[in-house]
């Protein structure tokens, strides 16, 4: 493929990717295939795929959290503290991203990927579990149940600065037992979270790439951030009219598909 077909394809992934993380969860599956085969060839090609990737569709996660900030009005004063584990999360995965063999990386992508389209796949009986609340209902949990979420948010910062495929999904999961009202509140806070931890991991990856220790695709950073932009400010205020269980049933057979590829070439050497 042409550069300019590479880029044009990246800004069409991005715009989806961005629209499908805005309401759900899983579109770095897209992108992260989609630029596992458009970056040159060589031992670090996946680590670099993730961390453009990672960077690109960042700009879209603030773009949805900004489209849902109407969701989050009347949100208990105690949710902000799940931005410190998502944080402290995405400080450690990034660690892990960056000091672990980059032969690591590609050993456990074609499982990070399988996980990804799993979650993906399960989205809507996540969605269900979340719904059941009203936002009228009382939103206080208990000590154990806070701690809980907090450190499922934990893990979920660190998947999210290591890989990220899926946080989304794990945040809706985790935040729905918490009573924070209907999935379109959840969708306001998990976009938020998905904000500080991309925030995090995208600045730590940028001072890494300033002193040498990842390699990143700017011009497909550029391509996939203003797509993923679009598609966070779109999709949510459409989200309702989307054929969402067929963009559901599209994304989880591409997800299966390329971790199928990945686990085949793995096997194949």
């Amino acid at each position: 493929m042409s550069d300019l077909t590479d880029l044009g394809l990246l800004l069409l992934a991005g715009f989806v990717a961005g629209g499908i993380n805005a309401i759900a969860g899983g579109g770095t599956i897209l992108t992260f295939g989609l630029l596992s085969t458009i970056l040159p060839a060589g031992p670090g090609r996946l680590v670099a795929a993730n961390v453009t990737s990672k960077i690109g569709l960042w700009p879209g996660a603030a773009a949805a959290a900004w489209a849902y900030r109407g969701s989050r009005a009347g949100q208990p004063a105690w949710a902000r503290w799940l931005v410190v584990p998502s944080v402290l999360g995405a400080v450690v995965g990034v660690g892990l991203l960056r000091w672990l063999p980059k032969e690591s990386f590609d050993a456990v992508v074609p499982w990070l990927i399988l996980l990804a389209a799993v979650l993906f796949a399960v989205q809507p009986q996540v969605a269900r579990l979340g719904g059941r609340r009203d936002a009228g209902e009382s939103t206080d949990p208990s000590r154990a149940r806070m701690i809980t979420t907090m450190l499922l948010q934990l893990l979920v910062g660190i998947y999210g600065g290591y890989f990220g495929a899926g946080i989304g999904i794990l945040m809706l999961a985790g935040l729905g037992v918490l009573g924070m009202g209907d999935v379109h509140a959840l969708n306001a806070v998990k976009n938020l979270l998905a904000t500080v931890i991309n925030g995090v991991a995208t600045g730590m990856l940028v001072i890494g790439a300033a002193i040498g220790g990842f390699d990143i695709s700017w011009q497909h950073v550029a391509a996939l951030a203003a797509g993923s932009i679009a598609g966070g400010l779109i999709t949510p205020p459409l989200a309702r009219r989307l054929p969402a269980a067929a963009v559901r049933r599209l994304v989880s057979a591409i997800a299966f598909g390329l971790a199928g590829y990945h686990f085949w070439r793995e096997w194949t050497g």
